[in-house]
């Protein structure tokens, strides 16, 4: 798995926004009931990231010969084909069913770039992969594909076992094997990105902290503020009171993480499955486990994130593509999906199928994402990145104390959402 779905969240801002201003003018379409006497009946398009192209090929061939149904592939960037939809679900270029980070499937099913899906009892969805298709309207717009959350990478060379806790975190920056070169009292022990928001969220959360009420539903209620938010933010500040200068560059630090962990500097790491490969070339003899307990006893609520399968508004065949989302979402295809990719499956039987052979990455995953708050999905999720970002570094850099750092943020959030959505 690459990054993607973690970046998704940087270009979300100016895509819904995009959307919003090109749905405007378009008219929705998800209600038109597919021509079923016409040829595209018998053929359906699937688009797919370059990634999952071989994958795609081998589903394509499965369902054809199951349905008499022909599937068409067309492969290229995830986030640039959803970024496109709204053109494409008006000029009649949409494909009749794609994939989606599950951070996009609301706001693209709000703003009439999606036809509703109706999951199938043989998709498996638990309540809350369930709630990652859910717009704030209530429909659903996509079928669960994956689930992700961030995860514990920890240098086996370094350590015996996976810490549990951030006490035992806090007791290895005391060694001074890893103390950082060049910096006085400085420690590379354990390193996070805590500057950016999707990290460090799983940090806050943990101690109280929401970022929309009702679930995530709600965005006059912003909970970034709160007493639960104000002790995350100060408990990383003190994690930066011992981490080397450079985890401060907002830009640069995951760099630094990345050749420490890599170098054998640092023993342990936050970070997604998609890091899993690049740590596999570079040779790092690492272990995968669920993120410690934090200092209050409670879970690391990281954010509960994955892929869906959406059909865009602009199918020509719906009823199609329908039932090609219910032949992905079975057991037996999310199971392929799992074979080929290793990225977890959605499907709660497939997913017990992941666990039983016996990968730690996927069973990490899989426990994490217990714990793990799904993303809000709602448009006025692009207006929190760049404030909480600049929260987290005030506060960790010191340019504010923790308070008036999440004040100012959660008032610029909410400036922001009137402007953008005050007509919604």
């Amino acid at each position: 798995m690459s990054s993607k779905f973690m970046k998704s969240a940087a270009v979300l801002g100016t895509a819904t926004l995009a959307s919003l201003l090109l749905v405007a003018c378009g008219s929705k379409t998800a209600d038109k009931p597919a021509d079923s006497g016409s040829s595209e009946a018998k053929e359906i398009t699937l688009y797919v990231e370059d990634q999952y192209k071989a994958y795609a090929e081998t589903v394509a061939k499965a369902y054809e010969k199951e349905s008499g149904t022909k599937v068409n592939i067309k492969s290229g960037d995830q986030l640039g084909g959803l970024d496109k939809l709204s053109l494409d679900n008006q000029s009649g270029q949409a494909a009749d069913v794609m994939m989606a980070p599950y951070d996009r499937v609301g706001s693209l099913g709000t703003d009439g770039q999606l036809s509703e899906v109706k999951l199938s009892d043989g998709a498996k969805t638990d309540d809350k992969t369930k709630s990652l298709v859910t717009a704030a309207d209530g429909k659903v717009y996509g079928a669960p594909a994956v689930i992700e959350s961030l995860v514990m990478y920890y240098n086996k060379d370094l350590v015996k076992e996976a810490p549990k806790t951030f006490a035992d975190l806090e007791n290895l920056a005391k060694d001074s094997k890893y103390a950082f070169a060049g910096e006085d009292g400085k420690t590379s022990a354990f390193l996070a990105d805590w500057t950016n928001f999707y990290y460090a969220y799983g940090l806050l959360a943990g101690n109280g902290a929401y970022v929309f009420g009702d679930n995530g539903k709600n965005p006059k209620d912003i909970g970034l503020a709160n007493d639960g938010s104000i002790a995350g933010i100060n408990y990383a500040k003190s994690w930066y009171e011992k981490w080397p200068k450079g985890m401060q560059d907002t830009e640069g630090a995951s760099n630094l993480i990345q050749t420490q962990f890599q170098g054998g500097k640092t023993a342990a790491i936050i970070d997604g499955p998609w890091k899993a490969a690049s740590l596999k070339e570079a040779k790092v003899n690492y272990g995968v486990a669920t993120i410690p307990t934090l200092p209050n006893g409670k879970e690391y609520k990281a954010f509960g994130g994955g892929k869906a399968w959406v059909i865009p508004a602009g199918s020509k065949n719906v009823d199609g593509a329908q039932k090609f989302v219910n032949f992905l979402a079975s057991t037996a295809q999310q199971k392929a999906l799992y074979d080929a990719t290793n990225e977890v499956p959605a499907n709660t039987e497939a997913r017990e199928y992941a666990v039983s052979k016996k990968d730690e990455l996927t069973d990490a995953v899989v426990k994490q994402f217990k714990s793990a708050e799904p993303m809000p999905n709602i448009s006025e999720m692009s207006t929190v990145w760049d404030p909480a970002k600049n929260m987290l570094f005030d506060a960790v850099s010191g340019k504010k104390d923790a308070k008036t750092a999440a004040e100012d943020a959660v008032k610029l959030i909410k400036e922001t959402i009137d402007q953008k959505f005050g007509n919604k």
